[in-house]
């Protein structure tokens, strides 16, 4: 057993994700001494293929948590495993919550208020967007809510959401170009799309804005040390418990290691998050308010199916759609219909001939000779698009520690996830509409896959109320000043588009504050 070596940072981050990157890039540029904890290996741009079987490489492969509830919700899709974490095989859909998605239970009686509104946090989405590129159409996205035109066209429109987007329209429901954190033009020396639809698989030219293409590098190039194969296992804390003096992690031999700072930053995957905090102290560290590990939400998803006369060209674009129609989203509009939810369509995904969003997958009923002549129609004549939708907040669905353990003798998560009534409400009159739409596209056979998960969310929220949250609306920490919680285990609320353009605001925000704030934080 190795000697557990003592340093001091002025700066923890714990993952290298969307969340981490940020935080880490923004307070290098401010002159802290930043180290970044991540438990995966070391990835480079030039190690992403696109590959099917290389795209399950840079997903999560480690333990997994013990899963429970009404729903039992598997992370394997969402979560990644080294240098970037799951945002470096995210699809860069970045949609804006809308106004009400912060203030659900002010509006409409429901699950949570963050504490914080769509006015100010919008000048960090609109900061984000020009640091990061994203291209789209302000105008044509009707939705929206207020903000900058994009900085970049949106990208090109493909045949197979052409094809799907004669049913919108027939049905007299818009769409519009996705925003995407996609280049459709060379952006900041980063070169345009090629349209290849291998999103999935991480993006080698820098096309795509996951973190090794924009913030790791800035962050590396002003001091940032990362350290790989390190699982950091629980928070340190000074003997009165009300301020972090480090944390403790098991480094690539398995040696346990502490490092000391003067603020702590969790940006671990949402699972992790909460489980890091729990193992910290008894009843969990940062639980005065006892919402630790609740409220933990996942979007439900599903993809609808159809079979063309037209060849669709479905192998083109990418992942996460050319199109997007968000005419299911007014939560009034729900209301009246006698349900509370928002959904988003992603209209025209690239496919792949079989795994994640694959042609054979759309169809496990199938296989032998079935199966190959599908695949021989469908390679050519497939249209597909799928569903964000709403999952609102209970406190039923929640992270906590299981008697199992891992191989350093943590504890490992229990994940237990239920839908509310309403959730099941949002997603039957999701279905509905998507299968009429693809009828009215013309589709000769339509289809509707299972339903899955996706985009975690929730465990360590926001709100005003110390009592009944976490964080502040900084995900600075009720309980503890120079403890902080970043990504998407902040929201309150999960509303019904991607999650990752807001966490990317949140943490750009989060960052000045913490600049502005250090001497009393730290």
């Amino acid at each position: 057993m190795k000697t557990a070596k003592m340093e001091e940072t002025d700066v923890i981050i714990v993952g290298s994700g969307a969340a981490g990157s940020v935080m880490a890039a923004k307070l290098a540029q401010n002159g802290k001494r930043v180290v970044i904890l991540e438990a995966g290996p070391q990835w480079i741009l030039g190690d992403l293929y696109s590959s099917q079987i290389w795209s399950r490489r840079i997903k999560w492969g480690g333990p997994l948590p013990k899963l429970g509830g009404n729903d039992p919700a598997g992370i394997t899709f969402n979560a990644g495993d080294g240098t970037g974490g799951s945002a470096l095989h995210h699809y860069a859909v970045w949609l804006r919550l809308h106004p009400e998605d912060f203030e659900l239970r002010s509006r409409y009686g429901e699950g949570q208020d963050w504490g914080l509104s769509y006015d100010e946090l919008r000048p960090f989405y609109d900061q984000v967007q020009r640091e990061v590129g994203i291209s789209g159409d302000a105008k044509a996205e009707v939705w929206r809510p207020p903000g900058e035109a994009y900085p970049m066209p949106p990208l090109q429109g493909l045949t197979q959401a052409k094809v799907i987007q004669r049913g919108f329209t027939k049905l007299g429901l818009r769409t519009s170009p996705t925003p995407l954190a996609i280049n459709s033009v060379e952006y900041k020396g980063r070169p345009p799309c090629l349209y290849d639809g291998w999103c999935d698989a991480g993006c080698p030219i820098g096309a795509l804005a996951n973190p090794l293409a924009v913030y790791l590098p800035q962050a590396t190039d002003r001091g940032t040390q990362i350290r790989y194969q390190s699982t950091v296992s629980r928070v340190l804390t000074n003997a009165k418990g009300d301020r972090a003096t480090g944390v403790e992690y098991f480094d690539a031999e398995g040696a346990k290691q502490t490092l000391n700072a003067k603020v702590v930053i969790l940006a671990a995957f949402t699972v992790q998050n909460p489980r890091i905090l729990l193992n910290s102290r008894d009843g969990g560290l940062a639980n005065s308010s006892g919402t630790l590990g609740k409220f933990v939400m996942a979007h439900f998803a599903f993809n609808v199916y159809g079979l063309f006369k037209d060849q669709t060209q479905n192998y083109l674009g990418v992942t996460g759609g050319n199109l997007i129609g968000q005419d299911g989203y007014p939560k009034d509009k729900h209301t009246q219909r006698g349900h509370l939810g928002s959904f988003t369509w992603e209209i025209g995904n690239a496919l792949k001939p079989n795994d994640l969003l694959g042609v054979a997958a759309s169809r496990p009923d199938l296989f032998g000779n079935p199966l190959h002549e599908f695949m021989k129609q469908a390679s050519q004549h497939l249209a597909t698009m799928s569903i964000v939708g709403e999952n609102l907040p209970l406190e039923s669905s929640r992270i906590t520690l299981s008697s199992v353990r891992d191989r350093y003798g943590v504890p490992r998560a229990q994940f237990d996830h239920d839908l509310a009534p309403d959730d099941l409400k949002t997603f039957e009159a999701a279905r509905k509409e998507g299968e009429a739409v693809f009828r009215a596209a013309g589709a000769g056979e339509v289809w509707v896959g299972q339903r899955a998960h996706q985009h975690f969310m929730g465990g360590t929220i926001m709100g005003e109320d110390p009592a009944a949250s976490v964080t502040n609306s900084y995900g600075q920490t009720h309980d503890i000043a120079n403890l902080f919680v970043a990504g998407p285990g902040l929201f309150a609320t999960s509303g019904a588009v991607n999650p990752t353009f807001t966490l990317h605001a949140l943490a750009v925000r989060t960052a000045k504050y913490l600049g502005e704030q250090w001497s009393s934080i730290a």
